[in-house]
């Protein structure tokens, strides 16, 4: 017989399906793009690996997957109708009990579960800017880098200051692939407790570790056939830097708690703002890993390294936030942006845009009102009136402020140390070289922690 249901189901794909002594049963949709089908068997057929893999590939690519279930008497499936089962559902070798609806519901919830997570993922990159503002000659030979190296597939290590704008060179990469209808993953390393980083990033079964209470997907298996963008690479641990070197070569792991193997064709974007050249020196990152990461190196430039784009991010920093907060400024003293031009920027273009954020909330009219008194005394100088013997006390200075806005918290995430691209234990050694102490007020955070020898502040 030939049922209608099914017919429906594979005509947009100009296919047919004949079934002799199968009963088709078609139950509720489970979404707009989506059906699911159930097939009754009885002992004596043989062409269900025929049916199964028909049904896994005759929808389109950028289609959910279609769900079937094979309903049959019992010992009428074989080894291999049972395998090609499990290969029909999203490609994945799910554990499927083939002569029980429980199996089909286990089946279609971790299906849709991951669907679910890779939305999610990629909801999140949506919400970017995703235009990569200036036109400074610095800004175009990096751009020039990523339009070359975009079509290809290899690996890509982008590194500069933290701000700088990492994220949105690795989604250019990635808009300009032949990824770029597939996924665009991403995570940042530093942001994830060490213990629960190999699952984040290889996924575990369920029970294996305590809390473990469902099975996880982790990125590289949500970025397959895309892109995954790894932030603070330099953050991974020395234990999980060599599981992470073996998916780069072979494009292969094992979940948590389990012995399959998964294969994967993932496209890896690496970014960091640390020395990994030094880190390597000093056995803290694996040197193979370090090379098979720099297959095609990209500099970010800071900053203050490209001036000449501070205008343009100004203006459209302030259309961004003026349109969220539904003001209508459009004039900008001239007085304001030179003392923005001749700013440092330690925190580049993160910084430049939360400077701008709270202007336009200071701002009640249509003048931007920007507290440039508070980088007065910490721009760049003009370099003709800029004596040699004060270089020591610009960098004190410098020292000084982001120690003040960073509230004299030295290391960890966003502290001083961090954001002026440098060791906590060299912050500590200039302050104690330029004499840099907390104020009282603000030790009641308790003290900074001192190197060897050197006094506690």
């Amino acid at each position: 017989m030939r049922s209608p249901s099914a017919r429906c189901f594979l005509s947009p794909q100009k296919h047919s399906l004949s079934c002799p002594g199968i009963r088709v049963r078609h139950p509720q949709h489970s979404g707009p793009a989506s059906v699911d089908l159930r097939l009754r068997m009885t002992k004596g057929h043989s062409t269900l690996s025929l049916y199964a893999r028909m049904f896994n590939c005759c929808g389109r690519q950028d289609e959910p997957r279609r769900h079937f279930m094979i309903e049959s008497t019992p010992g009428c499936l074989d080894q291999i109708s049972q395998q090609a089962l499990e290969c029909a559902v999203n490609d994945r070798r799910v554990p499927v009990d083939l002569e029980s609806e429980l199996g089909y519901e286990n089946a279609i919830g971790v299906q849709d579960r991951e669907i679910k997570q890779r939305l999610f993922l990629e909801e999140e990159t949506r919400t970017e800017f995703r235009k990569i503002i200036g036109e400074s000659s610095a800004l175009k030979t990096t751009l020039d880098l990523v339009s070359v190296v975009a079509p290809t597939d290899s690996s890509v290590l982008i590194q500069g200051e933290t701000g700088t704008g990492k994220e949105l060179i690795a989604r250019a990469i990635h808009n300009l692939s032949r990824r770029r209808e597939r996924a665009f993953v991403k995570l940042n390393c530093a942001a994830i407790p060490l213990g629960l980083l190999e699952s984040e990033l290889f996924g575990h079964e369920r029970g294996a570790f305590t809390g473990a209470i469902a099975r996880k997907t982790g990125r590289f298996e949500l970025a397959d056939k895309g892109t995954l963008f790894l932030d603070e690479v330099g953050d991974i641990p020395p234990e999980l830097q060599a599981k992470l070197l073996r998916v780069l070569q072979e494009q292969e792991f094992e979940r948590l708690g389990s012995n399959y193997t998964h294969k994967v064709n993932v496209r890896l974007i690496a970014a960091t703002h640390r020395d990994l050249t030094a880190m390597v020196k000093h056995g803290t990152f694996r040197e193979d890993l370090y090379y098979r990461l720099k297959v095609f190196p990209i500099h970010v430039p800071a900053l203050r390294q490209r001036t000449e784009d501070i205008p343009k991010l100004v203006r459209h920093f302030i259309q961004e936030y003026a349109r969220r907060m539904k003001k209508g400024i459009d004039e900008i003293p001239s007085e304001t942006m030179e003392a923005l031009v001749r700013y440092r920027w330690p925190g580049n273009v993160r910084e430049l845009q939360n400077f701008i954020e709270r202007a336009v909330i200071l701002s009640p009219h249509t003048i931007l009102r920007a507290p440039v008194s508070e980088l007065d005394r910490f721009s760049i100088p003009e370099r003709s009136n800029l004596p040699m013997t004060g270089l020591k006390e610009l960098e004190r200075d410098h020292i000084l402020h982001v120690l003040e806005a960073s509230n004299w918290i030295v290391g960890g995430r966003n502290g001083a140390a961090e954001r002026l691209g440098m060791k906590r234990t060299s912050l500590v050694y200039k302050m104690r070289k330029f004499r840099i102490s907390r104020p009282a007020s603000s030790r009641k955070n308790g003290p900074i922690p001192s190197v060897s020898g050197a006094p506690r502040f």
